[in-house]
This record gives C-alpha cells, structure tokens and sequence, in this order.
C-alpha cells in the first residue's frame, strides 16, 4: 500500500508539466491518475501508463546560440558558448508552471508583480567569465517574453568558499539606466527572450522524459 501512495502522490505532482505540454497527455493523466480499478495488478497500471506517453520531442532552433549539456536523469541543464573571449554557462532550471487552474481567486488582482506571478517561469543562472579575474553571476527568472534579473554578484574564483563574499545591493535598488544597461548586456551575449522561450519548451520536455524513465525504472521494480 505504500508504494502505491508514492505512485499516486508522482503521478499528482511530476506529470504536471507534461500537462502543460500537449493537450493529449493532459486528458491521460486527467482520467488515469494511478487509480487502479479492482482486479488492476500495479504492474498493469504501469506498463498501460508507459505505452501511452509519448512525449513530443523540442528541435533546437537554427542559430541557437548555445551548446545543450543535458545528462538524464538530472533537473537542470547546462548552456555554454565563447563569446569575444567570455566563457557563459546558464544553468537551467525545471520551469514553474502555472496551469490557470488556481489563479481564479487572483483575477481581480492587477498588480505587477501579481501577474508575473501568474505565467509560467524558468529560474536561470547565469554566469560570465573571462581568462583570469572575477566572473558575474546573475539570478534571472525568465517569463514569457520577457528575462527578470534578480540578483547580480561578482564572484572572485580566489577567495575561499567558506568566506562569505558580498552580494552587492538588490538588482531592484540600482540605477535604473544600469539595469538597462545589464539586460542589454545579456541580450547581447544570448540571454534574449527567443533563447528562454524555446527553453521553457525544452525544460517541459525533459520533465516528460525524465517522468518516462522514473516510470521505466519503477516498473522494472515492480518486474522483478
């Protein structure tokens, strides 16, 4: 009884983004949510799961300008490109989804930071380097259309990790012609809404994928 508890609870909660990937899977895990109908053996119930996803695959797009480092089995990827002797990594994040299936008590709600909070979004990290020398690190939160800085620090590779560096000032309090100037400086190195746009498809996926290998691997158990 356990085991299927853990099954049900997974099945609430990991499917969520392969929901918001096709209309399809949507209507499967809507009406087969791991509820077994009498005489319904677990190993059934899997394997019937497993032979109906079936998880559309993201192309990357032409010109996109980053290499894809994806390990199965992890919850973030790695990006990273050279660029006019820079070193950029970009540490992508599972997305927040947001379904519209609990905003209905916020419709009334016209406050900024109230309707980003109800699209979906990706949390980045975004660190810039060069041959020797500190390396910036912006934490980014990306919605559709549009890249939010959070935080912005500058990190020395010499100094200890034990040592507590300073985070400088929230993004928010800077100059506002300096948070200009920052955004544009990650547009121009490929930190653009078309790149976090075809990632927040990317990072759906890979939740589908990797809800996939978690059902092969459960099923294997089950198997045994």
């Amino acid at each position: 009884m356990a085991l299927n508890n853990v099954i049900r609870t997974a099945s609430r909660v990991v499917p969520l983004a392969i929901r918001a990937s096709t209309g399809r899977l949507g209507y499967l895990h809507h009406h087969h949510s791991f509820q077994q109908p009498r005489g319904r053996t677990l190993r059934k119930s899997v394997s019937e799961v497993i032979s109906l996803i079936s998880p559309p695959g993201e192309e990357v797009p032409q010109g996109f300008p980053f290499k894809i480092e994806d390990h199965p089995g992890q919850q973030t990827i790695m990006l990273s490109r050279e660029y006019q002797g820079e070193t950029i990594s970009v540490e992508v994040h599972m997305p927040d989804l947001v379904t519209g299936e609990d905003n209905d008590d916020n419709d009334n709600d016209d406050e900024e930071g109230e309707e980003k909070g109800n699209q979906s979004s990706i949390p980045l990290v975004v660190r810039i380097s060069k041959k020797s020398g500190p390396c910036l690190e912006f934490g980014c939160t990306a919605y559709p259309d549009e890249i939010a800085i959070e935080n912005l620090s500058v990190k020395d590779p010499e100094n200890s990790e034990d040592q507590i560096a300073y985070e400088g000032p929230d993004f928010g309090d800077l100059d506002e012609n300096l948070q200009k100037a920052f955004h544009k400086y990650l547009e121009i190195r490929g930190i653009k809404p078309s790149t976090t746009n075809f990632l927040h498809g990317y990072m759906i996926d890979k939740g589908s994928r990797e809800y996939i290998t978690w059902l092969k691997n459960l099923q294997k158990f089950v198997q045994a």
